[in-house]
């Protein structure tokens, strides 16, 4: 297993697009592994997709653990909402968006996902609240938006402004 670089707000690669897994194969172990080493070893990460990490053709797949002793891995290739529910309005962060940034964003308080796990057998649960939350925050990543995308653009002005700020501080 190996750590793999998160890209960082505003590199153009976190607009890609996760592609879509065919087949379960060795490579594709091998990059769910390295994204649960790099989870693991990630302070305060909760979650990671893979358009956030610095995979050449990122697949679609992210993976989870919200447990806090970090014993509950969860994987979702090819993951996708069948159905939304209810409506709140919470603080994210992401650990592709540098300077201690949290934004209020609207999600789907309760969804139903249906994805492969990472031995590729289909499943499909309903998730609400954070976890709820945390999925939708990661299948976005996999279309290519960050949570920044989500603000109105005035906020996000500010936001950018705030990151702008914080590089020239930390470079």
């Amino acid at each position: 297993m190996a750590m793999l670089k998160i890209l960082q707000y505003p590199n153009p690669k976190l607009k890609r697009r996760g592609k879509k897994v065919a087949k379960i194969d060795d490579n594709i172990r091998k990059i769910i592994a390295d994204m649960f080493e790099t989870l693991y070893n990630s302070e305060n990460c909760a979650a990671l997709a893979a358009c956030q990490l610095d995979l050449a053709d990122p697949p679609h797949i992210t993976v989870i653990d919200l447990s806090p002793d970090k014993t509950q891995p969860m994987c979702l290739v090819n993951g996708e909402i069948i159905a939304r529910e209810g409506e709140m309005h919470e603080e994210e962060g992401c650990m592709s968006v540098p300077a201690s940034t949290f934004e209020k964003v609207k999600r789907s308080h309760k969804i139903k996902v249906r994805a492969l796990d990472q031995e590729g057998k289909p499943q499909e649960f309903e998730a609400e609240g954070y976890l709820a939350k945390c999925v939708q925050h990661e299948l976005d990543h996999l279309d290519g938006r960050i949570f920044l995308d989500r603000l109105s653009s005035l906020k996000r002005k500010l936001v950018d402004k705030r990151i702008t700020k914080w590089y020239r501080q930390h470079d």
